[in-house]
């Protein structure tokens, strides 16, 4: 199976944690798009599929939309059944680097909303220790500068991402040669510098479950 198709299976797959009639929080990215077009396809069979959806970002916002279903304020929300999102990487204790997309900030914002997290990858996604993936870190732009000689202090090299923008208007930062051994610590320590709007390190926020597809299938991984 080719990668497209693998992100297709989990995207579908993801429909059997959405409570019917419930909002659903969505997460951005190819294999979220995934999961939009199988959750559009289910409100076209049954219209009380969802109520709706709380959107992580414009471009989720945007598909979700064009597909009619409607997309609440976070601030509206009180709390979510589920979070659905696709992760850059994802260790076996459910923890995760995101913000490939350049999202991160808003993922966490409706994954904190959230119940639970349900992460839909391909198998390529799968690690031992977080880090290969360069790691994306919302940054105030006056602060970059800063930030990236900090990361160098750990041993990692950072780079502003060329010709992005956040929805939020900053900068996204990638650092790349970490290994995080500590997700969790590492996470709490670079979210308090000063510049740091998030860090991609997903480890408060970190996935219940994991649909991983594989060529046989879609492999189910729960922490």
């Amino acid at each position: 199976m080719t990668q497209d198709e693998l992100k297709t299976l989990v995207g579908r797959a993801a429909l059997d944690y959405v409570t019917p009639g419930s909002i659903v929080g969505v997460g951005t990215g190819s294999t979220v798009d995934k999961f939009i077009d199988a959750l559009g396809e289910a409100l076209r069979a049954d219209p009380k599929r969802v109520a709706g959806a709380v959107s992580s970002s414009v471009r989720s916002t945007q598909r979700l939309e064009a597909l009619g279903i409607p997309v609440l304020p976070a601030e509206q929300v009180e709390g979510l059944g589920v979070y659905i999102d696709g992760a850059d990487e994802i260790d076996h204790r459910g923890y995760m680097i995101k913000g490939g997309g350049a999202a991160l900030t808003r993922e966490k914002i409706v994954a904190e909303l959230a119940e639970r997290f349900v992460c839909i990858a391909d198998e390529s996604k799968l690690v031992q220790v977080l880090g290969k993936f360069p790691l994306p870190v919302e940054v105030i732009p006056m602060a970059a500068a800063q930030v990236i000689r900090a990361f160098a202090k750990l041993g990692g090299a950072g780079r502003v991402r060329e010709g992005v923008t956040t929805d939020n208007g900053n900068v996204i930062v990638d650092v790349s040669g970490l290994s995080i051994a500590d997700p969790a610590a590492f996470e709490a320590d670079v979210n308090q510098w000063p510049g740091v709007v998030t860090v991609g390190v997903f480890a408060r926020n970190r996935a219940a479950v994991c649909l991983l597809g594989t060529p046989a299938g879609v492999r189910t991984m729960t922490f």
